[in-house]
């Protein structure tokens, strides 16, 4: 039997418990953070030469150079034709419905002239050049080279390297294939810090990158924390979270392996469930006693429930969103017969999905929508990644002779009043006497 935390709106110390319960503080591990320094520093000065080393110590790998840890364009695509029939349908309708998605995004200029003939608008451009991360060996995550590369074409970027590491060789097709259907340019068998280091600083087979994307582990956060700065960065996620909102109408079954589907992620990983009804908590509690020896992930998805999941009961559904907007989670399931009335009402959420048919799996896979989405509350200022990301905005501002003559006088005397004086000059220059 899991120990599930209940909480309740009218428990006297609520609000304390559910700030207790949403406390996670991704506290830098000292010696991550030098081994990290260290690493990057190495990688900066010597460039393939640290990497190789770095990727033979960590990885197992033998390579007398650069050109060992890069993969061809052939083997991409052998990867692809090598995969089963249903799989390759698989990954190519995901790859489909994320573009298709995704195409609807892009960011387009747009530019006005006034009156006096002065013009004023906004040039999109895509990024030159961008980095790819992704976990690799056991934890191979094909989806997240989809949602990752796919915004990024979509945007435009010229050129997408992507690093994944090969633990003892070990290659993940999926992955790989992922890779040929995304149109990624290059694939280094590479991870760690030392590959953030390489797309961040460059060295002189792998080429610096304008900006860094893709989940690792704890060193490649740090890394990614370091480097930011020097290169964009797509954020540094927390742990994985869901939030279902229930009004006691769906089936438990479901509602408890939604639950199970975030918290089999990690021990760190928060499944909470919001509900009006007491009786339908219990019955979820009984479905996760049901269906949790059936898990493979069992150990994991206990300890995940047990130290960071809740139940938490409600009068209705106004305290339901009004919680729901103070978490900000990442996934957000509205699970009621009727969700329309609702979606509205809420603010703060990575992504909403929406109804009992909606479960938070079919978003990180296929449904369109990006899965890489903002944690630990981030939700509250930022957005899922998207071809945005991968954009650029620049101003354009073309002053007529006329224009000059305004906003000439206008900026002089901001210019004068803020002791600049050569700003004020530059303007008045301008003015007709």
């Amino acid at each position: 039997m899991v120990m599930i935390k209940r909480l309740s709106t009218v428990d006297a110390d609520f609000s304390a418990q559910l700030d207790a319960l949403l406390a996670f503080e991704a506290t830098a591990d000292e010696g991550i953070e030098r081994t990290v320094a260290g690493i990057l520093a190495d990688v900066k000065a010597r460039g393939d030469a640290a990497v190789i080393d770095y990727t033979q110590r960590f990885d197992r790998l033998t390579a007398a150079a650069m050109s060992d840890l890069e993969l061809s364009a052939g083997e991409l695509r052998a990867a692809l034709d090598g995969l089963s029939g249903e799989r390759r349908a698989a990954l190519e309708a995901a790859a489909g419905r994320i573009r298709d998605y995704h195409q609807r995004q892009k960011l387009e200029g747009w530019s006005y002239t006034e009156a006096d003939g002065t013009r004023l608008g906004q040039m999109i451009t895509p990024l030159d050049r961008v980095g790819l991360y992704v976990p690799g060996g056991k934890a191979a995550y094909p989806s997240s080279v989809l949602m990752n590369a796919i915004p990024a074409k979509v945007a435009g970027v010229k050129e997408l390297i992507m690093v994944v590491p090969t633990p003892g060789g070990e290659k993940n097709a999926l992955v790989l294939a992922a890779a040929c259907l995304a149109g990624v340019d290059r694939v280094f068998t590479i991870g760690g810090a030392q590959a953030v280091g390489a797309l961040a600083y460059g060295t002189q087979t792998v080429p610096r990158v304008d900006k860094i994307v893709g989940p690792g582990n704890a060193y490649v956060a740090a890394a990614k924390r370091r480097v930011f700065g020097i290169v964009g960065i797509d954020m540094v996620a927390g742990p994985s979270e869901i939030l279902v909102v229930s009004d006691g109408t769906g089936n438990p079954d479901w509602v408890a392996m939604d639950l199970f589907s975030q918290a089999e992620h990690d021990e760190l990983a928060q499944s909470i469930l919001v509900c009006t009804d007491a009786a339908f908590i219990d019955r979820v509690q009984a479905s996760i006693a049901k269906l949790l020896p059936t898990m493979p992930r069992q150990e994991v998805i206990r300890t995940s429930l047990a130290d960071r999941g809740a139940f938490i009961l409600v009068h209705d559904m106004l305290e339901a969103v009004a919680i729901a907007n103070r978490i900000a989670p990442e996934h957000l399931e509205l699970a009621l017969d009727d969700p329309a009335p609702w979606v509205e009402q809420i603010h703060h959420a990575g992504a909403i999905f929406i109804g009992h048919y909606t479960s938070e799996s079919l978003g990180d896979y296929c449904a369109g929508p990006n899965h890489v989405l903002p944690t630990s509350g981030s939700a509250r200022f930022s957005s899922p990644l998207g071809v945005y990301d991968f954009q650029k905005r620049t101003s354009l501002i073309q002053v007529s002779p006329a224009g000059a003559q305004t906003l000439g006088r206008i900026a002089a005397t901001l210019a004068d009043g803020e002791g600049l004086p050569a700003h004020a000059k530059s303007a008045e220059f301008r003015l007709e006497r």
